[in-house]
């Protein structure tokens, strides 16, 4: 087997938010050559004592974490165990067995994501994330558990220790694997891309596609070859033949976004629409300060480049909650043109935010019909929502759902105004989107209001796993304290209630502000 280098990582960070890393996801090699280095720290992995994994002690993280610094430093087999006893131990919770199930499909565990898949009650909730991680991750030929390993350590080498070469060169002597295994031929391909070994690449990934036509990732990866080849032309066409009609939650839509995005920048001419493009790249991956680094300086003589970097840049102004530069650059953009749907977009948030629903209003018709996303639509139906024009708002839920079913807000807005089919909506909006804390909450609320508290901590505790500073987890949790008795506590969680939002009215209340 291959000499396995072993380094250390910030396990600390890892931890914090060890399950919003896309660890498995194969990025496409990163377009400003950041020297992996300045990724890595020496730090001295605490001892760990295996106890039954729990959301409220974060100890799935920590255990999730431990695991996946083995996988990194190629000691695949121990991972692989420590995954195992992660899922047969953690406390059940079907938000955790979901996260598995991708996570360990990611890494070429498909086993080990079939035994959390397993291990779900809820098929309301699940059924949707277990259909697309098949779709964009499975294999159509099963592979043994010695192979998986066998397989995870060649990715191991090729993602993370510098070992493509020796890897790839590895994986492709082993004839009777590759004519078996799609996966085999797609880890082939990543590890020749990785070398610039394109045509070799193309070769391998034609072949994983030909044996698993379905699998969306292998898609996805012969784009970005295309791409790093120069061939731009069937590198777009790759990626616009990826039909994300198929997926029916939104967990891999950043994914592919960035992915369209890299592909637009490898094949651009222009130098400010390829900064454009790299820039957009790092907003789908949420780096937010290295995007606006990038379109800093992506301003060109051509207005048409422009009022695109302009509404960009407003977009990650407003993620970075710099509410105030991201209304300037929205109003630039719109300057240049008119019909700019990002910026409509955010002149209605900033208006929204502001609580002047009636501009809102005006500018998110303006942008209504003309974004795929339907997000015009959706905002404006909560902007009726505020000008107390609920029959308004619950006709336009109902006509973006007629057109899409992956409108996840949507359906908890509808939830939200429709109490007979509440839990309903609830669950639908959480199978397409799992992360969406909100929903969690509204399903804590209703366990609340019916004196199931036991219910409403376990709903609770997904909402924080997913945002621990979220005002709205702590107001519910306090409630939840107040109604067992504990005073004190209730009042903290109030208190950090109104830390994080200064106007919740419901905080306030409970503190007699």
């Amino acid at each position: 087997m291959l000499k396995r280098i072993i380094f250390t990582i910030l396990l600390c960070n890892l931890a914090q938010n060890v399950f919003a890393i896309d660890l498995g996801n194969i990025a496409p090699v990163n377009p400003l050559n950041n020297p992996k280095s300045s990724l890595q720290q020496n730090v001295i992995i605490p001892s760990f004592e295996l106890k039954r994994a729990t959301l409220t002690k974060n100890s799935v993280k920590n255990q999730y974490a431990i695991a996946m610094d083995k996988f990194m430093q190629s000691n695949v087999r121990a991972s692989y165990m420590d995954f195992r006893v992660l899922i047969d131990s953690v406390t059940p919770n079907d938000y955790v067995y979901m996260r598995l199930t991708r996570e360990m499909a990611s890494i070429g565990f498909f086993n080990l994501a079939e035994l959390a898949m397993s291990k779900i009650q809820d098929d309301d909730l699940a059924s949707a994330l277990e259909e697309d991680v098949k779709n964009f991750y499975f294999t159509s030929a099963k592979l043994t558990q010695n192979d998986q390993l066998y397989l995870g350590e060649i990715y191991s080498n090729i993602m993370y220790n510098d070992q493509s070469k020796e890897a790839t060169a590895e994986l492709t002597k082993h004839s009777t694997l590759l004519m078996e295994s799609d996966y085999a031929n797609y880890l082939a391909a990543f590890g020749s891309m990785k070398n610039g070994n394109t045509k070799q690449a193309i070769e391998y990934i034609n072949n994983a596609i030909d044996k698993n036509s379905k699998n969306i990732n292998y898609k996805r990866l012969k784009a970005e070859i295309l791409a790093q080849s120069g061939d731009s032309k069937n590198a777009m066409k790759c990626i616009n033949e990826i039909n994300t009609n198929s997926l029916k939650t939104v967990i891999f839509d950043d994914e592919l976004h960035a992915s369209k995005e890299y592909v637009l920048y490898k094949s651009s001419k222009n130098e400010y629409q390829k900064k454009y493009h790299l820039a957009y790249y790092y907003y789908d991956k949420g780096e937010l300060n290295k995007a606006l680094g990038v379109l800093q300086t992506s301003i060109s003589g051509k207005k048409a480049i422009n009022k695109d970097v302009f509404a960009l840049t407003a977009k990650v102004y407003y993620e970075l909650k710099e509410f105030e530069k991201a209304q300037d650059y929205a109003k630039k953009a719109l300057d240049i043109d008119k019909s700019n749907v990002e910026s409509l977009i955010i002149m209605g948030d900033y208006s929204f935010r502001q609580k002047d629903y009636n501009s809102a209003q005006k500018y998110y018709k303006s942008a209504q019909g003309k974004d795929n996303d339907h997000i015009a639509e959706l905002k404006l139906a909560k902007t009726y929502e505020k000008l107390n024009n609920i029959q308004k708002a619950k006709e336009s839920y109902s006509k973006i759902l007629k057109v899409s079913s992956k409108v996840y807000e949507a359906y908890y807005n509808m939830a939200l105004l429709e109490p007979d089919r509440q839990i309903a909506y609830l669950k639908k909006a959480i199978s397409i989107n799992p992360d969406f804390k909100d929903a969690w909450i509204d399903m804590a609320k209703i366990s609340i209001n019916k004196d199931n508290f036991d219910d409403a901590l376990s709903y609770l505790n997904i909402a924080k796993y997913i945002d621990d500073n979220y005002y709205r987890y702590y107001y519910y949790m306090g409630l939840v304290l107040k109604n067992r008795g504990l005073t004190a506590e209730a009042h903290k969680n109030f208190e950090q209630s109104l830390n994080l939002n200064p106007e919740y009215e419901l905080a306030k209340k409970e503190l007699n502000i």
